[in-house]
């Protein structure tokens, strides 16, 4: 069972932001306890640990609160990094982070409108425009993996672990389409992040915290 000197990390399995939290948490070995949240049904204690009411939330047994998915990551690579997640052999730290944010600002947003194209008045009823636009940045990292086997050189960082979540949502939306283009460095990617024993362990299904005092569970999980 959780002990109290654990951090506790409030999640959904689904949100991607959670999910670079927990694939963070699994490269660097770091436990901590883990609260499964219902998005529609947010608990107090995490409320009143950061009324903002998204995911991931870590709060560490010194009572820090972090409330950004990229600090808990770097919370936790800086505290153990084994796989050199925060160390890339193709540029910099820096250049890491600028490919995670173009993703956020400008892939995430046309992601958001291809998988949802009827919330957005200006979008055509397949969201075929914005597929085009998300794709732009897709070629971008074919071009980027033709030359190394990662986003960031020779192995994996904590670049290649924050982009995946989202072009996994991509290719869900059209599996058959996805997988008709043009990207076969892509397409190898994302299958080896989504068959690894490292996705499998940060998207392993919990019940949901019942709150009240209640404990939440060991994470990561030994599979």
């Amino acid at each position: 069972m959780p002990t109290a000197a654990l951090p506790v990390l409030y999640s959904f399995r689904r949100c991607p932001y959670a999910m670079w939290a927990r694939l963070a948490l699994v490269a660097s070995g770091q436990r901590c306890e883990l609260r499964e949240v219902v998005l529609k049904n947010k608990p107090a204690d995490m409320l009143a640990a950061s009324p903002k009411g998204t995911v991931p939330v870590l709060v560490t047994p010194e009572g820090a609160v972090l409330e950004q998915s990229l600090d808990v990551m770097r919370w936790a690579l800086q505290r153990n990094d084994p796989q050199r997640w925060l160390q890339p052999d193709a540029g910099t730290l820096e250049d890491m982070l600028a490919l995670v944010a173009t993703c956020d600002d400008e892939f995430k947003p046309q992601l958001d409108r291809y998988k949802y194209p009827g919330r957005f008045a200006d979008e055509d009823a397949q969201g075929s425009a914005a597929r085009e636009r998300g794709a732009r940045f897709l070629r971008e990292l074919e071009a980027r993996l033709s030359a190394t086997a990662h986003l960031a050189g020779t192995h994996a960082t904590l670049a290649d672990a924050a982009v995946m979540p989202f072009v996994r949502q991509f290719a869900m939306v059209a599996p058959a389409w996805f997988d008709a283009q043009p990207w076969p460095r892509l397409h190898a990617w994302l299958s080896g992040w989504t068959a690894s024993d490292l996705f499998a362990r940060a998207m392993h299904k919990y019940a949901p915290w019942p709150g009240g005092g209640e404990a939440g569970v060991d994470f990561p999980p030994s599979l």
